[in-house]
C-alpha cells in the first residue's frame, strides 16, 4: 500500500523505521548481550529528501488586496477529487471514527470520539490512499466561517518516533484537518479545538505532522509530534508575517505560560527537560524545531553543486516570498504552481483569498487546481456553491483498490465522465517529458484562462451579493454554482485541447518516447508491459515526473514576474474546436441536403436528355 509521503519509497531505507526497529531489537535482546561491544554498522548513505507537501502564508498587510493569502497542496500519489461538503446536524450521541489501523507504518487502532451537534460547510480535496488511514482523507480546504487550512509534513526527531506505542489511538492528521474544517470559526479556534482533542484522546501519528490555519486576520502554525506523549505546539502568524511550511515548523517559543502568540500541550517544556533535550540553565532559547524536530532539508551554503534542490529550505523560500513586496492572488497561484515542487505527487493546488470585507460570508473563495497546478487550471469555488461537475468528482484513476475490483454499477455514470484529473495528468506526462518545448505555452495558456475568470469574478460576486441582500439565498447560490461549473467545464475543454495539441506535436516532431527499461532476466515481456511504478531506488524527488527546468515560476525570476496577470490572448480557441461535439452540426446537415438537391437535379436532366 502506498503511504502519504513515501509512495514506492515505502520499502527503501527510512530513518524512522530504522530507529523503531533498533528500539524493538534492544528491548528484546538479553541484557548480557549488551555487555560485549558490538561493531558499529556502516553509516547509511545520505539520500536526498523527497519533496513533500508545502504551504505558503502571507499576512494581510503584505498583500496588494489587504486579504490574507494561504496556498499549497498535499503530496500523495493516490487519486484526488473535489468535494463541497454541506453544513449538517448530527443527533445526540453521534460519533466519528478516528485514528489508523495496524497496516499503518506506525500501527494504530481505530476508536470513536464524539461528533459535534452541527458541522460547517466546507470545500476540500479528498484522496483515497495513505497506508493504514481510512479514506476519504483530507488535508484541509476552506469552510463557511472563512477558515482555511493546509496540512504539511513535519518529521519528529527519531527518538520520538521510536517512542510511539504500537496500537496508538486518537485523531490522525486527516481527522484533525477535517474536524478543523467542520468546527472552527477562526484560525485560533482551530488550534484550540485540535489541541483539546489531543489532550483528551491522544494523537495517531505517522512520524510527526503540522497544519497551517488562516483567517482574514491572522494565521496559526500547529505542530503535533510523534511519541505518544500528546506533545503539540502552536504559533500565531500576524498580518505582517510570511511563512513557508516545507516542513511545517516553529522556532523559539517562550517557556513561561500566558503569551497570547503561543499555545502548547501542558508537558511541552517539561518533557524536553526530562529527556535531556533542553537544559533551562543553558541560556539557549527553547527552539521547537531543534528540540523536537529534524534539521531542515537543503541547508543554504552546504548544498553540493550537483544538488538540484538547494531551495529546499523554508527560511530561504520565505525570503523569496518577502522580496515580492505586496503579494497578489496571482503571485500566490504562481508559487503553488511553481514546477520546482508542483509535480507528479502534487495532488491538487489550493489558494484561499481570505477577505474581511465580503458583503456575505458565502462569497469566500478557494481557487482549486484539480491536480498539480503546473498542468491544471485554477477554478474559483465560492462557499455558496452547492455542487461540482462529476468530471471533478472521484474517478478510479489512482484510486486505492481500483485494480483489484470491478466497478460498482451505482458509479457507472460518474466514472464514464471525463476525469479532469486524468486529463491534466496526461498533459503533465506529455509536457514534462519535454518541458523545454511545451511548458511555457501550457503555463501561459492557463494563466490567460485564469485572467478571464478574474475579469468576471467581481461581477458574479456583485450579482450574488444583491441576491443575498434581497433575502434570496437560493438564487445567489445558483448564480455562484452555475458560474463556477461553467468555468470548470471550460477548464476541462481547454485541458483536453492542450493535450491534443501537445500530443500531436510530440508525435510529429519527436515520436512517443518508448520506456528504456530492461526486463528482468528470463522475462520475455517487452518494456511497455512491465510495471509502470516508480523504481524503488528512485530516492530523489527529481526522479519523479516533473517539469522543473531550474528557473522557478516556469519561465522567469519570481521578482521579475511579480504582479503580472495572464494574457487571454495566449488561450487557444478551445471552444471552436469543441463546437462539433457540443452543438448540432447544422453546417454538415445543410451541406448534405444541398448535395442531395444538386444530385437529384443532375439525374433529372440526364434522364430528360436521354
Amino acid at each position: 500500500m502506498l503511504s502519504k509521503n513515501q509512495s514506492q519509497e515505502a520499502r527503501m531505507f527510512h530513518p524512522r523505521r530504522a530507529v523503531v526497529a533498533l528500539a524493538l531489537l534492544l528491548a528484546a535482546a538479553p541484557t548480557h548481550a549488551l555487555a560485549e561491544p558490538v561493531p558499529a554498522p556502516p553509516p547509511a548513505p545520505e539520500r536526498p529528501s523527497a519533496d513533500k507537501s508545502i504551504a505558503f502564508y502571507v499576512g494581510k498587510n503584505r498583500t496588494d488586496s489587504g486579504s490574507t493569502l494561504l496556498g499549497g497542496f498535499g503530496h500523495e500519489p493516490s487519486g484526488h477529487w473535489l468535494e463541497i461538503v454541506p453544513r449538517q446536524q448530527h443527533p445526540p450521541g453521534a460519533t466519528i471514527t478516528v485514528g489508523a489501523t495496524e497496516e499503518a507504518d506506525l500501527p494504530g487502532k481505530l476508536t470513536q470520539i464524539p461528533q459535534a451537534p452541527e458541522t460547517a460547510k466546507y470545500i476540500t480535496s479528498n484522496y483515497s490512499e495513505f497506508a493504514g488511514f481510512p479514506a476519504p482523507l483530507t488535508n484541509g480546504g476552506l469552510n463557511e466561517h472563512g477558515v482555511a487550512a493546509r496540512d504539511v509534513w513535519s518529521d519528529s526527531r527519531p527518538e520520538l518516533v521510536a517512542m510511539t506505542p504500537p496500537g496508538q489511538t486518537g485523531p490522525s492528521y486527516s481527522d484533525l484537518s477535517r474536524i478543523a474544517m467542520e468546527r472552527a470559526h477562526t484560525a485560533r479556534e482551530a488550534v484550540e479545538i485540535l489541541g483539546d482533542l489531543i489532550n483528551r484522546y491522544g494523537y495517531t501519528t505517522y512520524g510527526g505532522n503540522s497544519h497551517l490555519f488562516a483567517d482574514a486576520n491572522e494565521g496559526w502554525v500547529f505542530v503535533e509530534f510523534a511519541g505518544g506523549q500528546g506533545l503539540w505546539a502552536a504559533e500565531r502568524l500576524g498580518p505582517d508575517d510570511v511563512r513557508v511550511s516545507y516542513p511545517g515548523y516553529i522556532g523559539d517559543v517562550p517557556t513561561e505560560p500566558g503569551n497570547p502568540d503561543f499555545l502548547g500541550s501542558p508537558n511541552l517544556v517539561d518533557f524536553a527537560v526530562q529527556q535531556g533535550w533542553w537544559n533551562p540553565a543553558s541560556g539557549k532559547p527553547f527552539n521547537l524545531q531543534e528540540v523536537y524536530g529534524t534539521p531542515f532539508p537543503g541547508h543554504p551554503g552546504k548544498s553540493l553543486p550537483t544538488d538540484k534542490a538547494p531551495w529546499r529550505h523554508p527560511p530561504t523560500l520565505e525570503a523569496e516570498l518577502s522580496r515580492l513586496g505586496k503579494v497578489s492572488l496571482v503571485d500566490m497561484q504562481r508559487m503553488v504552481r511553481d514546477p520546482r515542487w508542483s509535480d507528479d505527487r502534487s495532488g491538487y493546488g489550493h489558494v484561499a483569498e481570505l477577505r474581511s470585507d465580503l458583503p456575505h460570508p458565502e462569497l469566500a473563495t478557494l481557487w482549486v487546481a484539480n491536480t498539480a497546478a503546473v498542468t491544471a487550471p485554477y477554478i474559483p469555488w465560492h462557499i455558496g456553491a452547492t455542487d461540482v461537475p462529476p468530471e471533478y468528482g472521484q474517478h478510479r484513476y489512482l484510486t486505492a483498490g481500483a485494480s483489484a475490483n470491478y466497478l460498482n454499477p451505482e458509479y457507472a455514470a460518474q466514472e464514464a465522465t471525463r476525469s479532469a484529473t486524468y486529463l491534466s495528468k496526461r498533459l503533465m506526462y506529455y509536457t514534462c517529458d519535454r518541458p523545454e518545448v511545451f511548458l511555457d505555452r501550457v503555463t501561459k495558456a492557463y494563466e490567460g484562462f485564469e485572467a478571464q475568470m478574474l475579469a468576471e469574478i467581481g461581477d458574479v460576486q456583485r450579482r450574488a451579493a444583491d441576491s443575498y441582500r434581497a433575502g434570496n439565498a437560493p438564487e445567489a447560490r445558483a448564480t455562484l454554482t452555475d458560474w463556477s461549473n461553467r468555468w470548470a467545464m471550460n477548464g476541462v475543454e481547454l485541458t483536453e485541447h492542450l493535450v491534443e495539441q501537445v500530443e500531436a506535436e510530440t508525435k510529429e516532431r519527436f515520436g512517443v518516447r518508448p520506456p528504456h527499461v530492461a526486463p528482468p532476466p528470463g522475462v520475455t515481456a517487452r518494456p511497455g508491459s512491465l510495471s509502470m511504478s516508480l523504481p524503488e531506488d528512485a530516492v530523489s524527488a527529481r526522479d519523479r515526473m516533473h517539469c522543473d527546468t531550474g528557473n522557478g515560476w516556469a519561465d522567469g525570476n519570481t521578482v521579475d514576474r511579480k504582479g503580472q496577470v495572464g494574457d487571454p490572448a495566449n488561450v487557444p480557441d478551445y471552444r471552436a474546436a469543441q463546437e462539433p461535439r457540443d452543438g448540432f452540426p447544422w453546417a454538415v446537415v445543410v451541406g448534405a441536403l444541398a448535395g442531395l438537391v444538386i444530385g437529384a437535379a443532375g439525374m433529372f436532366f440526364l434522364r430528360r436528355k436521354g
